[in-house]
Parts: structure tokens; sequence; C-alpha cells
């Protein structure tokens, strides 16, 4: 008892240390057992009738291996005994064709085992996946991408166990049990019962033990979720840590993640470990008691020496399954905290909901309307927008600029739908986007981000990616338009060079240029230009203004910059302070009526040496 205890006070330290605000994941909320086996058990569809095959491989099991310990008091009592070898040849055929079927039997439900949890795998693992590229931006940007990785892999296969291995085991440590009472109570009833005296003790001891594991193996998941975290942040980021040496911080954040691992898991082990001899005592002392008594009863004549031989034998696999069905629990326990994890992530639900019957989108011009809209980041005390109004025409250039943290991309995710405005209604050609279908808004709006996201593929995959299907004529024709073609037949292998994770084997102008080519190939009637020359030097950022020009040409484009210069030239200018319209006009108009523009004019005079946009505007 005073283990147990010393086990409890450690689970509480690692729960402590869990609930510390700075904690990199957070704990799935607990589910009760029942609800997870509810909400798992439809994954098994269409694979179910395979299950029967599954349950009568677990009861021939069992079956072969009573028969094979019958045949065993046969050797004893009617061949050792009497030293009658006549039944030596049929007793080895009985042995080889059991040991036959056997195998049979261990081979059908190995393989069909596997197919259905494997399947069953896979279309979970699918549909987790699914549901995640349905979710909205914010959920991305408030978890760790590193944690929300381990559910998918780890935790996955986890419910797996919790589920249909659990459920297998379980079914034939019953199977097992009941046959092996009914031989028991067969050979010798009295001696069954008293057998069965210590059977409470198994159930007592895992019930003792299951909650402490559950606990410990729900920190144990909770932390490999951060390792995965962590490594995917610091490793992600390798060459901001390695410019500013912080490798050693890189490296305090992992080990203290994999320490708390390290201690979640040594806790559950020794938990383990003292739930094992526990079990094995108590096994000792039914197994002693019988011996004792059988003992006994054979040299009172009342029992064969085969008859005590094969009632230790099946004394020994009975205590097997109740073993076995107490520590299941435990198993189900530890399973359940990864399908918690999953239950958890599968309740999420995107922040931008789509309609029931949404509005078609047909012929449309590219018109676009900011009315009114205010919004504000979940989970955050600071508006992000607060009534803001503006209007783009079929064709036309609206600048949005802005000192950083004024609102600007903010914008673009809302056009975009990655969040809905708290009030007010953004609208394309009238119609409010919230009215439209999420997937047809998007295929009518092409984007060239500040940050140039590029994927790990062939330069091929990565144009077409704007345009699935795109033929091979349209691909290089985009290459062509965005200034691309070159450099890319320079590459060793051509449309076909693989990139790199990221596009990393490419300079900022040619993956910013892969961007622009991917846009082209859309042909969407709305562009959004988010700094589209940031980071670039001034030679790329000159490259690139030409198949900009080409792009915008024909489309409502919204260019978001804190650069004066490189907007001053377009139709219409938003200037945004803290979320507000601050200023609307066009360049000169705002000089005259806005101090906070004419300030940020200062800041970007003509002795930068910006390129401005009537370099590229059509």
């Amino acid at each position: 008892m005073t283990t147990i205890r010393s086990m409890r006070s450690a689970i509480r330290r690692l729960v402590t240390v869990s609930q510390d605000p700075d904690e990199i994941v957070e704990a799935a909320p607990p589910v009760p057992m029942r609800d997870l086996f509810r909400r798992f058990w439809p994954y098994t569809r269409g694979r179910r009738r395979w299950l029967i095959v599954i349950f009568f491989m677990i009861v021939l099991g069992p079956v072969v291996d009573t028969a094979e310990i019958w045949l065993l008091k046969i050797v004893i009592d009617d061949m050792l005994v009497p030293r009658n070898l006549d039944l030596f040849l049929p007793i080895a055929l009985a042995f080889v064709g059991l040991t036959l079927f056997s195998g049979v039997i261990g081979f059908t439900d190995d393989v069909v085992s596997t197919w259905v949890g494997e399947r069953f795998l896979l279309n979970l693992r699918f549909d987790v996946f699914r549901h995640l590229q349905r979710l909205s931006l914010g959920f991305f940007e408030r978890r760790r991408l590193g944690d929300i990785l381990a559910r998918v892999t780890g935790d996955v296969e986890a419910v797996e166990t919790f589920l249909l291995s659990g459920i297998a085991d379980a079914l034939s440590h019953v199977v097992e049990l009941g046959l092996y009472l009914a031989v028991l109570f067969y050979l010798r009833w009295d001696l069954t019962l008293l057998a069965l005296v210590i059977a409470p003790l198994f159930f007592f001891a895992a019930r003792k033990f299951s909650g402490l594991i559950k606990a410990a193996s729900r920190e144990r998941r909770r932390r490999s979720g951060s390792i995965s975290s962590t490594a995917e942040e610091s490793l992600g980021n390798i060459a901001l840590i390695q410019a500013y040496n912080r490798q050693r911080w890189g490296q305090e954040r992992f080990q203290r993640e994999n320490l708390g691992h390290y201690r979640a898991t040594m806790t559950s082990t020794r938990i383990g470990a003292l739930f094992g001899p526990v079990v094995d005592v108590i096994e000792l002392i039914g197994a002693l008691v019988v011996l004792g008594l059988g003992t006994w009863e054979l040299t009172q004549g009342r029992l064969t020496l085969g008859g005590l031989m094969i009632f230790l034998t099946l004394l020994s696999r009975l205590y097997s399954p109740i073993r076995g069905m107490s520590q299941l629990s435990n198993t189900f326990y530890s399973a359940s905290a990864s399908a918690e994890r999953i239950a958890e992530l599968l309740d999420q639900r995107p922040q931008v909901a789509e309609v029931d019957r949404p509005r078609r989108l047909r012929h449309v011009q590219g018109a676009v309307e900011f009315d009114a809209v205010h919004f504000r980041y979940p989970e955050t005390t600071r508006s992000a927008l607060s009534g803001v109004s503006f209007a783009a025409a079929p064709g036309e250039t609206v600048a949005l600029v802005g000192t950083s943290g004024a609102g600007k991309s903010t914008v673009a995710k809302l056009l975009l739908r990655f969040y809905d405005p708290d009030q007010g209604a953004v609208r394309l050609d009238g119609y409010d986007l919230r009215g439209l279908g999420l997937k047809d808004l998007r295929d009518h709006v092409a984007v060239v981000l500040q940050e140039t996201l590029v994927l790990h593929g062939t330069v091929r995959e990565n144009i077409a990616f704007g345009r699935p299907g795109a033929s091979e004529q349209e691909i290089v024709a985009a290459a062509r338009a965005a200034d691309a073609h070159d450099f890319v037949m320079a590459l060793p292998q051509g449309y076909d060079t693989v990139v790199g994770q990221r596009g990393r084997l490419l300079s900022g102008g040619q993956r910013q240029r892969l961007a622009i080519a991917r846009a082209m190939i859309r042909d969407a009637p709305v562009l959004v230009l988010d700094e589209p020359t940031t980071g670039l030097d001034a030679e790329s950022g000159e490259r690139i203004l030409r198949p900009l020009r080409l792009l915008m040409s024909g489309r409502t484009t919204i260019v978001i910059s804190h650069n004066l210069l490189s907007v001053r030239d377009a139709s219409q200018i938003v200037f945004l302070e803290h979320g507000r319209v601050a200023g609307l006009g066009t360049h000169e108009e705002l000089l005259a009526s806005s101090p906070g523009y004419a300030r940020l004019q200062l800041l970007h005079g003509p002795s930068n040496g910006a390129s401005t946009i009537d370099e590229f505007t059509p």
C-alpha cells in the first residue's frame, strides 16, 4: 500500500507539471470509455463480417490447446504408467494433426486480424487528416504542428489497440476461461472451486492499478506531442537558431519535454512492473493450494497422476486469461489516453462554417467590397479590424498600406474566408462571402504571399498546384509569363527538378517567380499580392516586376504593402492604422488629407530607391 501511495504521489506531481501555463501541448479532456467505443466503432463498418471469422479463430485456438492437454493425460495414464506403447502411433498422429491445425488457425487469425486492423487504421487516419484540412486557419495558428503530427501517427495507432486488438484479446480470454473452467469442473469440481477463490484478487489488483496507469499514460502521450512540437519548431527554424547561437535554448526546451516524457514513462513502467509480481504471487498462492490438495487426493487414490498433471496444466492456463483480463483493463486505460487525444481533435469544428446551400458563382467580374467590417482574432482582446470599408471595382488595383499590425494581412485572410468578420460583410460581385461555398470562392482568387510557399516536389508540380490538370503547354506558358522558364531549364532536370522542402534549393527570387507562375495558371479574376517583393534584393525585386504586371492585367488586385513608394499609383489606397481606415483615396489626396499617411511617406522617400507600382501597373 505504501508503494501504491508513492505511485499516486508521482502521478500527482506529473499532473501538476502538466498544468504549467507555459506548457507546449495541453492535455486532452478525459472522455468516458463507453463514449470512446461509441465514437470509433463505426470505423469497423464494412469489415464486421471478418470479425466473425476472427471470433471463430479465437474459439478454435483454445479448443485445440485443450485437446492437446487432454492428449497429455492419455499419454500419462494410458501409455506411460501402464507402459503400453500400442497407443504411441495414434497419439503421435493426433499431436501432429492438432499442431498443423493450430498452425492454420494461427496463420488465418494473424492475417485476417492484421488486415482488419490496418484497414481500420487506414480509414481512421485518413478521416483525421481530412478533418484537419477542413479546419479553419485559426486552429493551426493556435496549435503546435508537432503535436498534431503525433496525434495523426502514434495516437491513431493506439486507437486500434483500444478498440479492435483489445476486444479480440478480451474475447479470447473469455473463451479460454469458459473452456478451461468447463474441463476443470469435469475433472474435479471441488478443486476448481478452490482455485477460483483467489480469482477476485486479480481484479482487485487491476482496479487498484488501472487508474494510476491511465493517468501516467495520458501524461506520456501529451509529452510525446510536446517532444514532436519542440523538435519540429527547432529544426524547422534551424537557420534562425544557428544564426543567433540559440542551440542551447533549443536543446533545453527539448530536454525539458524529453525529461517529462521520461518521468511519465518510468512512472507507468514502475506501476506495470509492480503489478506483474503482485499477480504472480496471487497465482502462485492458488496453484500451491491446489497442488497440495491434489497431491493428497492422489495419495488417496481419488485422482490419477495424469489427471493431476493436466489439472495443474489447465489451472495455469486458467490463471492466464484471468491475469490477461485483469491486465486488459490497464491496456484499455493506456490506449484510451490516445483515443481521447484523437476524439478531442475530431471534436474541433471549423470557425468558418459552410452554408447548406451555397450560392454558385458564375462569370465572376471581381468586384470586392468590405462593408463596415469588424474582426477580432480568437482568444485575443484587441480588435484587428474596426469598421473597415472600401471597394475595388473589377480590374481595379487597390492598395492596403500601413505599419506592421495595422490589419493589412487580416483583410487578405477575410477575403479568402480563412476567418469570417464579427460584424459587417465582405462581398464578391455583391454576394456576401458567407453565402458562398469555400471551394467556389477560392477558385476565383489567386494569391502571391509574402512568405513564398513552395511544396516539396518538382517544378512542374508546384506550378500545376494552382490548377490541377493543367497541360504541359499551359505549365510552360505560365512559367514563361512569370519569367521562370529560363532558370527552370537551367536546373538539372528542368521541370522535373525536385525543389526540396519549402523550395530551399531555389533562391528567394526563383521561389517567388514560381509562386507567380502558380497564380498565373490559376487565371482567377481576383488577385491578392501580400508584400510580393519583401525579402528580395533589388535585382530580384526588379526581375519580378514584369511578370507581376502581366499577372495583374485585367484582374481586381489587392496589393498589401507597408511601403508607400511601391503602391502610390494604385487606383485607390486604403491607409490603415490600428485596424481602422485612417485614409482613403489616391496618393496625392492622402498626402493632403491624412497626417499619418504623410508621416509614413517620410519613412519611404525617394532616397530609398524602391520600385513604384507604376512600374508594374498595367
